[in-house]
């Protein structure tokens, strides 16, 4: 399964749950007022006790996931309640992550209905789609810190990215080859090195 599938899989689990995953949109020009921050935080805990009161019904994985999904939406919709109260780079970057930390922990929950080797891949696909999301946060945080703006940042920040988002890919496909035994698995590690540059 590939990365854009793996968001794709769950913004469908989220909406055949009938669950949003919810989140404010990241203002960068139009700081929120510390009234109205305040008014949103206690929204945002009415919703989330509103989300997981919805899961009480479920059972098993259906319930942990349906529970990781209202608590990735608080932990989001703060996030960028934060990012539009504090109005900074490091604030929009700290609800990226959160988006990033959400989706993993949902996805990572859903590949408990698999076992043995899909469920490994599963989970370190998972894992690479945030590592994913986590480096492009950090090359556009450094992109947009006027205190930081130099190419050479910038290029080193991208240089990071490049290497933290191929680490994560490289990982992914010695998992797969973990399905795999004798021969077939040594090459298919052997390709793994080959194509990552291991070798």
């Amino acid at each position: 399964m590939k990365t854009h599938k793996l968001h794709r899989t769950i913004a469908a689990m989220f909406a055949a749950a009938g669950i949003g995953f919810a989140g404010v949109a990241l203002a960068a020009n139009s700081p929120m007022s510390k009234d109205a921050y305040s008014a949103e935080k206690d929204r945002i805990d009415a919703a989330y006790k509103s989300e997981v009161a919805n899961c009480k019904p479920m059972a098993g994985n259906a319930k942990d996931v349906c529970e990781v999904i209202a608590k990735g939406n608080r932990d989001m919709a703060k996030a960028d309640a934060e990012a539009s109260y504090k109005n900074t780079a490091k604030a929009r970057f700290d609800a990226r992550v959160a988006h990033a930390d959400a989706a993993y922990n949902v996805a990572k929950e859903k590949c408990d209905d698999l076992a043995g080797n899909p469920k490994d891949v599963c989970v370190k696909e998972a894992k690479a789609a945030e590592v994913k999301s986590k480096a492009d946060a950090k090359v556009d945080r450094v992109a947009a810190d006027t205190t930081q703006s130099s190419m050479k940042k910038v290029s080193e920040a991208k240089q990071d990215a490049r290497e933290d988002k191929r680490d994560a890919e490289y990982k992914v496909a010695v998992e797969k080859c973990d399905a795999l035994s004798g021969d077939a698995k040594d090459r298919c590690l052997a390709a793994a090195k080959r194509a990552f540059g291991r070798t």
